[in-house]
């Protein structure tokens, strides 16, 4: 818990401070609709481990649209994420990205999983207490996610010093009770880091997700009503 509170006071002594943000220009060759940019491109210290370009996902293989392993977001978000890692930088600490915009033909994807036959290759791993099918009833997954209108992020904390990710008592994309803010089974250790990531989101104008402690939904989105399906390249 002392961590913690050095941490937050750390954090609010530093944003006292102008920000400067890497301004987010197009690069040559590329296509994204107006509004959006690459994270790398707009806030290069932030790191990015896109799981739905990999198989390390609940579907357990590259989703539709994901064709190379970087984060598009809209500017907005963008801008966001970059002051929250202005805090975290003096702490040792950066932001991970796991998943940003999302095409609407990956959200079709997962529609199409959920409807496949049931496996084990990735039930123990991800969704062990529920069907396929269930995912959406529960508010896993949805046929409409807020990630393809470009301002919803998946993310967690790493230490800068390539150490590797904090504790936060459950894994990315694990569908169930653990992964919730109001998890009570998660040790003093696991809170505290998940309340520094919270507190800094919710700071800089992200919203959480009671159900995953990774998923933040930027509050003046510019694209709250539009549903983007350009692919990722």
């Amino acid at each position: 818990m002392r961590f913690l509170l050095a941490c937050l006071a750390a954090c609010f002594a530093i944003s006292m401070t102008p920000i400067r943000l890497v301004a987010a220009e197009r690069e040559e060759g590329t296509s994204l609709p107006e509004g959006f940019v690459f994270l790398d491109v707009a806030a290069p210290t932030i790191e990015v481990d896109l799981r739905y370009f990999s198989n390390r996902n609940f579907v357990g293989s590259r989703v539709d649209g994901y064709e190379v392993d970087r984060c598009i977001v809209t500017q907005e978000a963008a801008e966001a994420l970059g002051r929250v890692q202005s805090e975290l930088s003096p702490l040792g600490l950066r932001l991970l990205v796991f998943d940003a915009y999302r095409p609407q033909r990956a959200v079709d994807h997962f529609v199409r999983w959920s409807r496949a036959p049931e496996d084990d290759s990735t039930k123990a791993d991800y969704f062990p207490d529920f069907g396929r099918g269930e995912l959406f009833d529960l508010g896993y997954i949805a046929a409409k996610s807020g990630h393809s209108r470009g301002s919803t992020v998946d993310l967690t904390l790493d230490a800068a010093d390539g150490s590797g990710e904090l504790d936060m008592g459950g894994p990315f994309d694990f569908f169930g009770e653990r992964s919730g803010h109001d998890y009570r089974g998660a040790t003093s250790q696991q809170r505290a880091n998940r309340l520094l990531l919270r507190t800094l989101m919710e700071k800089h104008r992200f919203r959480a997700y009671s159900k995953e402690w990774w998923h933040y939904t930027l509050v003046d989105e510019p694209f709250p009503n539009t549903y983007f399906d350009f692919p990722i390249r």
